[in-house]
């Protein structure tokens, strides 16, 4: 992978201290030796192979470039755009299914990509890892428009940044995708993950709980949910319907105010112990409301429940959800996030977010979701 460390055929570990308050911004760098890999930047940036020791022949301001990127990278995809000033006419840009080695190529891929898809681009952080180098972590989201169905893709990973020490400008720009493993050009298996994310899933038009997508694994998607509140009350299983009709009862009327209330998707079937056995059945709230604003419930078994959100691991699928499917996934899931050295919650929720008597099967949303311990981007 490309890497603005590599210097006189010597490679650096940052070593990052956090200063002040925010410690994605302030930061002091110390770079130590690391095992040789393999050698692109030489080829990106040919000023780079200058001698790198105690002293340096350059007097770049990464602090400030590391500043300069929280402020415009937001801009990719608006009207304002990048600024273009900042990267040398010959920047070498790749991803794992797309290159350009011009400013002009690079910047014909952003207005390719925002009038074909409906980008929303979130930068959660950067900052320096090597003496030329700078590493951002992102999540683009984006909706096909021009088929019917407008599927959304998904791309969650880091862009490393190389730094021409002689012009201070950005001179290479490689995109590591965090669903893949091989992220070199021309990656087949690239290809083949973006075409994934374009098969048909029926979601209504309606609200669901708020939530940040914050990485996508080849597995699953970790999520930041917002706090959002459910009318709730027993159910028999996680793929059962026992329930449904008296927290559906209580959004259309049936309620101390006879208040009708905008319906949600998905409906959550919540399982909270190991063994998936203590169900309830959920309806979300919009968000408009707070638990003192609604009416209460006409029935006991009937609750109102504030969710307040965090941090949780999502898998999603097509067809009829049986329990043996629902929990077949819950296992992968968990298996998965074991293997990725995350700590996930007991129980789990099923989420459909389709009328199964006006759905295809084939079509059918459905997420088995795991509440995770804590989860962190770092």
């Amino acid at each position: 992978m490309a890497s603005v460390g590599q210097l006189s055929g010597h490679f650096y570990r940052p070593i990052l201290t956090a200063v002040g308050s925010d410690s994605r911004r302030h930061v002091t760098t110390h770079f130590l030796p690391v095992p040789r890999r393999r050698n692109l930047t030489s080829r990106q940036c040919p000023s780079m192979s200058l001698k790198v020791g105690n002293e340096t022949s350059s007097t770049v301001d990464m602090e400030q470039l590391v500043g300069f990127l929280y402020k415009d990278l937001p801009h990719l995809f608006d009207d304002q755009g990048i600024d273009r000033t900042a990267y040398d006419e010959r920047v070498k840009f790749r991803d794992p299914i797309t290159k350009h080695d011009t400013i002009t190529g690079y910047l014909f891929n952003i207005s390719l990509l925002k009038n074909i898809f409906t980008p929303d681009f979130q930068l959660h952080w950067a900052k320096q890892t090597a003496p030329y180098e700078i590493t951002t972590r992102w999540t683009m989201v984006m909706k096909f428009s021009l088929l019917p169905w407008k599927p959304e893709l998904v791309f969650t990973g880091t862009s490393i940044m190389a730094v021409n020490p002689e012009t201070k400008k950005f001179c290479s720009h490689l995109d590591l995708w965090d669903s893949i493993k091989n992220n070199d050009y021309f990656s087949f298996e690239g290809l083949v993950d973006v075409f994934k994310q374009l098969r048909i899933y029926k979601t209504p038009d309606l609200e669901t709980p708020k939530y940040q997508i914050l990485k996508r694994t080849a597995n699953y998607e970790v999520r930041k949910y917002e706090p959002f509140i459910v009318v709730e009350t027993n159910g028999d299983k996680l793929s059962g319907s026992s329930g449904f009709n008296n927290v559906a009862g209580y959004i259309f009327g049936k309620n101390s105010t006879m208040e009708k209330i905008p319906m949600t998707t998905p409906v959550f079937t919540q399982a909270t112990d190991a063994q998936l056995s203590s169900v309830s059945v959920q309806i979300v709230i919009p968000s408009g409301k707070d638990l003192s604003s609604l009416p209460m419930p006409n029935e006991e078994k009937i609750n109102l429940k504030k969710m307040e959100g965090g941090f949780a691991a999502a898998v999603k699928f097509s067809g009829k959800p049986t329990e043996d499917v629902v929990r077949e996934k819950e296992i992968e899931l968990r298996n998965s996030l074991s293997k990725d050295g995350l700590r996930a919650k007991m129980g789990c929720m099923l989420a459909r977010y389709n009328d199964p008597g006006r759905t295809w099967n084939f079509i059918m949303r459905n997420e088995v979701i795991i509440w995770l311990e804590e989860f962190s981007l770092d």
